[in-house]
């Protein structure tokens, strides 16, 4: 095992900052990449952040993640949590712990959000903080937490 963590994130996640940021706040997927390494950095850990609009691709790199060995991953699969029993069955599928993470609390939204397959088989869900769901999550890696 690695001290790297798979931050994977799914689709529109890439408009961040400009996209209903009542929601999801103001601060970009680039800004809460150098606030994650910064803070990796500090705790003696690594971080890969990768983006996404494609499904198959969330599915390859968590795949990608267990054959490279990673301590874990963080994954907001967006929209897919919601909808992608293939994004279940591929955590399912993997020894490598997933934390689901979310800006927002789905829970507190539209009643199709309240359902995460994702959830199902994370580890960890960490939602409704803002960019700081991030930071939490790897604090959680890192404690031993997960």
């Amino acid at each position: 095992m690695t001290n790297t963590i798979y931050v994977l994130n799914g689709p529109n996640l890439n408009l961040l900052g400009t996209r209903e940021p009542e929601i999801y706040g103001t601060t970009t997927l680039d800004e809460i990449a150098g606030d994650l390494e910064d803070r990796a950095r500090e705790l003696g850990l690594t971080i890969d952040m990768r983006q996404t609009n494609h499904e198959g691709m969330l599915i390859d790199w968590l795949h990608e993640a267990q054959a490279e060995g990673a301590r874990a991953v963080l994954l907001n699969a967006a929209a897919y949590t919601h909808t992608s029993i293939a994004l279940l069955d591929a955590i399912k599928a993997i020894r490598t712990p997933v934390i689901e993470v979310h800006l927002s609390d789905p829970k507190t939204r539209e009643h199709f959000r309240h359902l995460s397959y994702v959830g199902m088989a994370a580890a960890l869900t960490v939602e409704g903080h803002g960019a700081d769901s991030y930071r939490l999550a790897l604090e959680a890696v890192a404690s031993g937490t997960v």
